[in-house]
């Protein structure tokens, strides 16, 4: 059962990356699902970042940094599935 561990604040679209304000923990390696209305895509995260520096895991409360393949609206609650 997937669990929300967030919801993407800010898309910055030429880089493909999405902010993400998390209510939970997340790692490098999770996969989590993105999801808005009745868009969702799953992915992998491999790239994670705190303040532009890399990290291998955040916390609740951090602003995280992910790259994804395919656009995050902003509003969009991200769930993590293992």
């Amino acid at each position: 059962m997937p669990k929300k561990i967030g919801t993407v604040t800010h898309w910055y679209d030429k880089l493909g990356v999405a902010v993400i304000k998390l209510t939970g923990k997340l790692s490098k390696g999770d996969s989590i699902m993105i999801q808005k209305g009745g868009e969702e895509f799953t992915e992998t995260v491999e790239s994670l970042q705190i303040n532009h520096e890399s990290v291998t895991s955040a916390k609740k409360g951090d602003d995280a940094a992910i790259q994804l393949s395919k656009r995050a609206k902003e509003g969009s609650a991200v769930l993590l599935v293992k």
